[in-house]
C-alpha cells in the first residue's frame, strides 16, 4: 500500500504523543488490544457524526496503527485530497456500482500488510440497514473482522472481538450486532 503519515517514525512518535495527550483532555479512553495480525477489516461503527474521523486517526496514532479507510470521492479533491490520502484515505465512487468489493479484495491480496476501517452505515445519517462491504471483503479476502468501536456515553473506544466471517451472513451479523447493541454514537438517534 502506499507511504502515509503513519510511515514517517519521527511524526509518528510525534503524533501518538500528541493523540494520547489529546485523547486525554477530551476524555477518551483506549480499550482492548491492536490484534497481532498483518490484515483485517475493522468495522468502525456507530457512525453517527463528523468527530468520528478526528477522533478514530487520533486513535489510530495512539495507538501506533497504520490504517486506511474508505471515504467518499468528494473528500479526496482539491485542496484536502493529498491530504486525505496521506492519512490513508482510499476514495471510493459512491454515484455509481463500480465493484468495490473486488477491489478491495485484490487490495488484500497484493499486499503483506492491511488494515482497512469501514463504517458499515456509509454515512453520517441513519439507514435501516448496515451495507455489507465489510463482510464481504474480509469473506473474500481470507481475513478477519475486528469490531472497533468509540462509545461517546462512555468515552471509550477501541477494539472488541474478533470474527472470522463464515459465509452464513444473518448468524455473523447476529453476533455483530450483539455486540454493538449497548455502544452509543454521538447521536444515538441516527445509529442503525
Amino acid at each position: 500500500m502506499r507511504y502515509t503519515i503513519f510511515d514517517t517514525p519521527a511524526l509518528t512518535t510525534l503524533m501518538q504523543r500528541l493523540s494520547l495527550f489529546l485523547l486525554n483532555i477530551l476524555g477518551w479512553r483506549i480499550q482492548g488490544r491492536v490484534p497481532d495480525l498483518p490484515k483485517f477489516v475493522i468495522i468502525g461503527a456507530p457512525h453517527t457524526s463528523n468527530w468520528d474521523f478526528p477522533i478514530m486517526i487520533l486513535f489510530a496514532f495512539a495507538l501506533k496503527v497504520k490504517i486506511f479507510w474508505m471515504g467518499k470521492d468528494a473528500l479526496f479533491r482539491k485542496p484536502f485530497g493529498a491530504f486525505f490520502k496521506r492519512l490513508g484515505g482510499i476514495p471510493i465512487d459512491r454515484s455509481r456500482s463500480n465493484r468495490v468489493v473486488a477491489q478491495m479484495v485484490q487490495i488484500f491480496q497484493e499486499n503483506e500488510k492491511l488494515i482497512l476501517v469501514i463504517p458499515p452505515e456509509g454515512t453520517r445519517k441513519k439507514v435501516r440497514f448496515w451495507k455489507t462491504g465489510f463482510y464481504y471483503i474480509a469473506k473474500g479476502a481470507d481475513i478477519p473482522i475486528v469490531m472497533g468501536y468509540m462509545d461517546y456515553c462512555l468515552k471509550v473506544g477501541g477494539f472488541g472481538p474478533m470474527i472470522r466471517p463464515t459465509g452464513d451472513i444473518e448468524s455473523d451479523m447476529s453476533e455483530i450486532k450483539a455486540f454493538y447493541a449497548d455502544i452509543t454514537g454521538k447521536y444515538p438517534d441516527k445509529s442503525s
